[in-house]
């Protein structure tokens, strides 16, 4: 028999046929046997299920009555047996479902404890699957034991979500999420997976949103902050823990043989930190590097075939990395960024195809080995990088047993059930043992047979024989097999095999339905692909740079090639001039992705109308200069920029003003003080009627040559009436209010920019505004506000992957949580921060977040770290505009710790130095925190509160929260009455810049 008591009672026959027990009273008698199946229920408890605390007199007989009853109704399928003490129902305990559930849900528990995801998730649906409503409902007098099972109940539900998680479920997770905490607002594990759902699901701006919901109801409820654990997960999602994207690229066919080499790359990196496979083209190098790589925990894949300058190597391996430059980095500091990146990380770094450039490749390896020691590199070359310490491991032939395998394994690809044939071992001897060679046969199977395959591979060899002797056989054997594999295509195939030689990294359907002015080519690109010509992943199709190489020889034979170069060009022109807006808005996501997946086509038809149409050179970087800032690679781009801006000359043509300043703009990062180039631009711009085809030229240039005096009226004509331009002018007007301590008026542009920018949907724009938004609600108090906008902030900059916005939200964030006291916390983001900047090439950025690494250890208690965090933040200062905010600041925080330590004068010295300083600054911010400095070491309280007095009136308000002015105007205000303090306050109020200067 059956029983369910998860829901009404439901007794059911060996055969599935219900079997109605009775009215309430046998219902809930039943209920009570079945939560003990097998075992004794006493006469007291059966007495006091049925008839609560106050039986009625005769319940002992009425009992045995109920009894007599259900025997009868149970039989003879179930009996009811009498004990010493009792009854019980003589059947398994896994016969009723709350039992058979709680058994079911230990085993979901125990496969999830073992990281056995998909049988966890398969347990406890079952499990789940035996509740058909509120557990015992026959037996109204069972609360405590009701609420036992649904809370069992509960946590089989969580623990069934956590399996889904674990196997990537997202966005089908969060409506069951919803409604579970609806019903349960103070569950904090709910909240935690509903923030892992959103965030799996793309949604992090939703997922930070839970975590602030999650905060006010335990505020409000209970009076608690949320747990560590809720806590850590919060700050994983604020550092952009999604699952990083694969640095090792993921192979589509089975990795056969090698075992030796494997075992020998394993030895050599265990006892060096360099090790370059060798051998010829088409001996399997990369293939054995990725499978190497893949068992190390901690790899990244950096294809070099595609390069042609080695220049532009260190570029490479950044993105590789996933490292992005800054909206202000200078290009010329690549290799510095590429060893802050890499200084404190243990890292393989695999550095695939170097024989094309193996000097600098060579180069670049020996700096990082000697300035990284946790990096290891993995390279693969025709030749060795030529280092003292490199191990070489030559990959030689297959040998004859994993030959033949490798082979039956293509074959079956393209002829399922194949078993092998007698001639199969002498075909991939006459191959050399060579897997690229290998493998372009066994693609032959589809049309020819073994024999045929076997017979046509002999005469082809013997006429090739003839050939250059010069060469090393293994790389005439590959020849031969690639001659003789394109000699049996037709010349269908041959033909846009040629064409596609002019993509670099790959091209989709579309682009080569266009560049290679072929009609509906999808099946020849299926024909090429079956035969190993091509490879084909997520809707692009590579050809392998063997087989390019070989096709590009007979290019030039083509009619027009340099025709085929021009619509190369042309089609990527109108991609980008297509991207354009869209990088502005909502839709700017799939656009940059599409953009980076055709960075090196992109680049490619620039170098072209650099040499054949600078117009078209100049049409084409126009609207990739925002895509390469919001991307942070745009300091590869330097050289490009400045041969161009020579070639076309000091006057822009008609009609592409535009393109020329951002043209200047991408020639000027990184060059340095270039002050006749930044007076002809400035000259383009003044003359420029507007309105702005491309309005990012406003902050590009603003970047790139300092902040110019242009009038708020011309900059509203360039403006002109586009939303997003709009939102960026109010941006600038709202940082020129702040700094002149206007902080309300700046609100206000603020709040009106993220306003058009919500319009728009363009994420840059939007965390530009919520940062400063954030800060100035802080500076009035407000610090769960201020959390909850940095929280968006930072979710939309890590969508964008954007390392000067993401180091500066977290930077103002730990500054907050700094304040609150969280210094943990705060220095977690200080931390993060610096990392970005460093490795986003951002001194002012990396010092400032050594500064507030300095704040934490000082109001720690830990002067010395603190003087070492300062001292090394103004180390990193540059002599720029932006970069006099943190000198002043980075002065102040070795004042303050000089102050700690019971050093006044040098305090004082500090102090003055700062506000000397703070003069040359953008605003007056900078005065206003030396103001508040030197209100520490003031010889009097009245002087104190007159100088924060004068902080309050250069910042047109007060800053609610900070440790270090709190302490001193609570000191100044235990020496004074009220009437003093504050008539000295209003005093420093009205002179403002004039009370800071000593008396």
């Amino acid at each position: 028999m059956r029983f369910g008591i998860l829901g009404p009672l439901d007794v059911r026959t060996g055969d599935g046929t219900p079997l109605d027990p009775g009215g309430p009273r046998p219902r809930a008698l039943l209920t009570l046997l079945l939560l003990d199946a097998g075992r004794p229920v006493s006469v007291q408890r059966l007495t006091d299920g049925l008839y609560g605390a106050e039986p009625p007199a005769g319940a002992g007989n009425a009992l045995q009555s109920q009894i007599s009853r259900l025997r009868g109704r149970l039989a003879p399928h179930a009996e009811i047996e009498a004990t010493a003490t009792g009854y019980r129902v003589a059947v398994a305990p896994d016969t009723v479902d709350a039992h058979r559930f709680e058994t079911v849900s230990a085993a979901g528990r125990a496969a999830l404890a073992a990281g056995d995801h998909v049988t966890a998730a398969a347990r406890f649906r079952e499990a789940l699957a035996l509740w058909r409503g509120p557990a015992l409902p026959d037996l109204p007098d069972a609360e405590a034991e009701a609420a036992r099972l649904e809370e069992l109940r509960l946590a089989a539900v969580q623990d069934r979500i956590e399996a889904d998680l674990a196997l990537g479920g997202g966005s089908e997770l969060v409506p069951e999420l919803r409604a579970l905490l609806a019903a349960r607002p103070l569950g904090e594990r709910l909240y935690g997976q509903l923030m892992r759902a959103l965030h799996a699901a793309g949604r992090p701006a939703e997922a930070l949103a839970v975590y602030e919901d999650a905060r006010r109801t335990l505020a409000d409820r209970l009076g608690a902050d949320p747990s560590p654990e809720l806590s850590a997960l919060h700050l994983e999602l604020l550092r952009g823990a999604a699952p990083e994207r694969p640095r090792i690229p993921v192979q589509l066919t089975r990795f056969v043989g090698r075992e030796p080499e494997l075992a020998r790359i394993a030895a050599g990196l265990a006892g060096s930190r360099l090790l370059t496979l060798t051998g010829p083209g088409g001996a399997g190098k990369t293939r054995l590097a990725i499978e190497a790589a893949q068992q190390h925990p901690a790899a990244c894949f950096v294809e070099l075939a595609s390069l042609t300058d080695g220049a532009t190597m260190p570029y490479a391996v950044l993105a590789a990395l996933g490292v992005r430059e800054g909206l202000r980095s200078p290009a010329a500091d690549t290799t510095d960024r590429l060893l802050a990146a890499l200084e404190e990380r243990e890292l393989l770094l695999v550095l695939d195809n170097c024989e094309h450039l193996v000097e600098e490749a060579a180069r670049l390896t020996a700096l990082l080995l000697a300035a990284c020691p946790g990096v290891r590199v993995l390279a693969t070359s025709r030749e060795s990088l030529g280092i003292t310490g490199e191990v070489l491991v030559p990959v030689p032939p297959l040998p004859p047993e994993p030959a033949v395998r490798l082979f039956l394994d293509r074959a079956r690809a393209v002829r399922p059930g194949f078993d092998g044939h007698a001639r199969v071992p002498v075909i991939c001897a006459a191959l050399d043992g060579l897997p690229l060679a290998i493998e372009l046969a066994a693609a032959r199977l589809r049309t020819l047979t073994p024999d045929e395959l076997a017979d046509r591979l002999h005469d082809r060899f013997r006429l090739l024989s003839r050939g250059d002797r010069s060469k090393a056989p293994r790389h005439r054997t590959l020849r031969a097999v690639v001659e003789w594999s394109w000699g049996l295509l037709d010349e269908e195939e041959r033909e846009l095999a040629r064409r596609l030689t002019v993509f670099s990294g790959g091209a989709t359907l579309a682009a080569v339905e266009t560049v290679c002015g072929l009609p509906y080519p999808e099946d020849v690109l299926a024909s090429l692909v079956e035969k190993s010509f091509l490879e084909v992943s997520e809707g692009r199709y590579r050809m392998l740079e063997t087989i390019r190489a070989f096709a590009a020889e007979s290019l030039p034979s083509l009619p027009g090639p340099e025709d085929l170069a021009t619509a190369h060009a042309g089609y990527f022109l109108r991609l980008a001039e297509e991207a354009e807006p869209q990088l502005r808005g909502g839709g700017q996501l799939p656009w940059l992705a599409r953009l980076a997946a055709e960075h090196a086509n992109l680049d490619a038809a620039l170098r072209h109308l650099v040499r054949h149409d600078t117009g078209g050179a100049l049409r084409l970087m126009g609207p990739l200069s925002w895509f390469w800032r919001l991307r942070g690679v745009h300091g590869e781009r330097v050289a490009t920029a400045r041969e161009l801006l020579a070639a076309v000359g000091h006057t822009p043509p008609p009609g592409l003003e535009e393109e020329y300043v951002l043209c200047a703009v991408n020639a000027l990062s990184g060059a340095g003080d270039e002050p006749e180039l930044v007076a002809r631009v400035d000259a383009v711009l003044d003359a420029y009627p507007g309105p702005l085809r491309l309005p990012y030229i406003l902050v590009l240039w603003a970047v790139a040559a300092g902040p110019r005096p242009a009038t708020d009226t011309q900059a509203l004509a360039l403006a002109g009436s586009s939303p997003w331009a709009r939102a960026l002018l109010d941006v600038g007007l709202g940082f020129r209010a702040q700094f002149v301590g206007r902080p309300r008026e700046s609100e206000e542009y603020f709040a009106r920019a993220l306003a058009g920018y919500r319009t728009t949907g363009d994420r840059w724009g939007l965390a530009n505004c919520l940062d400063p938004l954030g800060m100035l609600a802080h500076a009035r108090g407000e610090s769960e506000r201020a959390l909850e906008l940095l929280d968006e902030g930072l979710a939309y900059v890590r969508e964008l992957a954007a390392p000067e916005e993401t180091a500066d939200l977290l930077r103002t964030r730990a500054t907050v949580l700094l304040h609150r006291g969280e210094t943990a916390a705060a220095v977690a983001h200080f931390d993060e921060a610096l990392a970005l900047a460093r490795g986003a090439g951002l001194p002012d950025k990396v010092a400032a977040a050594r500064r507030g690494l300095g704040d934490a250890a000082r109001l720690s208690g830990n002067t010395a770290r603190a003087r070492v965090q300062y001292e090394n933040a103004l180390r990193e200062c540059a002599a720029n505009w932006f970069s006099v905010g943190e000198t002043v600041r980075g002065l102040i925080g070795l004042g303050r710790t000089a102050a700690a330590e019971g050093h006044a004068e040098e305090a004082r010295d500090w102090f003055r130095q700062a506000a000397e300083l703070a003069v040359e600054g953008p605003g007056d911010l900078e005065l206003a925190d030396a103001a508040e400095a030197l209100a520490a070491t003031a010889g009097s309280a009245e002087r104190a509160a007159e100088l924060l007095g004068a902080a309050t009136g250069l910042r047109g308000g007060r800053t609610e929260g900070d440790p270090d002015v709190v302490r001193v105007e609570r000191q100044a205000r235990a020496r004074l009455s009220a009437e003093a303090y504050d008539q000295a306050f209003e005093q420093g109020q009205r002179q403002r810049s004039a009370a800071v200067s000593e008396r």
